[in-house]
């Protein structure tokens, strides 16, 4: 089985798992605030994703958002570390827990395979619409096997935007100054609820641009490589290159870059 067959097949079993729990009782916590929670089916998905790849590749190296959570270590020191791993998958086993929680649709399982720090495959699910998105390193991005690519907007006003809310609190007073200079320059914002559905989005030309402040790699890592297979650009919130450690992320078609960026800054 390759590694993206891998990828899709456990975003798929996952998904499926997730749907049926949605009307089911589950139990809720909190993770680093009442801003931040988490489920006994986020924990049941990415366990079942750690099982099934590590299964298919033993050899790999496993991040997942709940295991590194309870890890207790940071997880700047635990990317540092992994940067040379030849094979390292980094795993958000429900991306949009509050909308889960609260019956939203627009949740996703994501899934991504980096090679020594550099992203080679991306899955995104989204299993109540059933759409499949998914990239490989240097061979385009698809939905559902169809291929997709950025949209042709040239200027920031005839764009549509979307953004998160973060937990933290001053990643979030970020997020709050960047919307206020957008929204006097791009035809609209939207806000999801799931960080990789929104890149997603944008590389299937559904949105311009998405910009995040204090993300994960596990938020964004599927995703990104989803909008660069299909043309668009992802850097920081200064236009700096996209690695696995950055955490205020910017996305766009491309064309619409550098004015994103410059609002900001």
């Amino acid at each position: 089985m390759t590694y993206l067959e891998t990828a899709q097949m456990m975003a798929r079993t996952a998904g499926s798992l997730i749907k049926q729990r949605m009307d089911s009782g589950f139990a809720t916590e909190e993770k680093s605030s009442s801003f931040d929670v988490v489920t006994e089916v986020d924990k049941a998905s990415e366990e079942l994703i750690r099982k099934g790849i590590l299964l298919q590749h033993p050899d790999h190296r496993f991040l997942g958002e709940e295991e590194s959570f309870v890890s207790g270590k940071p997880l700047q020191e635990v990317l540092l570390e992994a940067q040379n791993e030849p094979f390292l998958w980094v795993v958000d086993p429900i991306d949009g827990t509050s909308n889960f929680v609260q019956g939203i649709p627009g949740f996703t399982v994501s899934i991504a395979l980096a090679c020594r720090g550099e992203l080679t495959v991306g899955v995104v699910y989204d299993p109540v619409l059933d759409e499949m998105f998914w990239a490989e390193k240097g061979q385009g991005a698809y939905l559902n096997g169809k291929p997709i690519q950025v949209a042709s907007a040239d200027q920031l006003g005839r764009s549509v935007i979307a953004t998160g809310f973060p937990s933290n609190m001053q990643a979030r007073g970020a997020v709050y100054n960047g919307l206020g200079r957008l929204l006097e320059q791009c035809r609209t914002i939207r806000s999801l609820g799931s960080a990789a559905r929104h890149l997603a989005y944008v590389g299937a030309g559904r949105l311009h641009g998405f910009w995040e402040n204090g993300l994960n790699a596990w938020d964004v890592a599927a995703g990104a490589l989803i909008v660069q297979e299909a043309g668009g650009t992802v850097t920081d919130t200064r236009g700096e290159a996209y690695s696995l450690l950055t955490r205020d992320i910017t996305a766009s078609n491309g064309r619409i870059h550098e004015a994103f960026v410059s609002c900001l800054e």
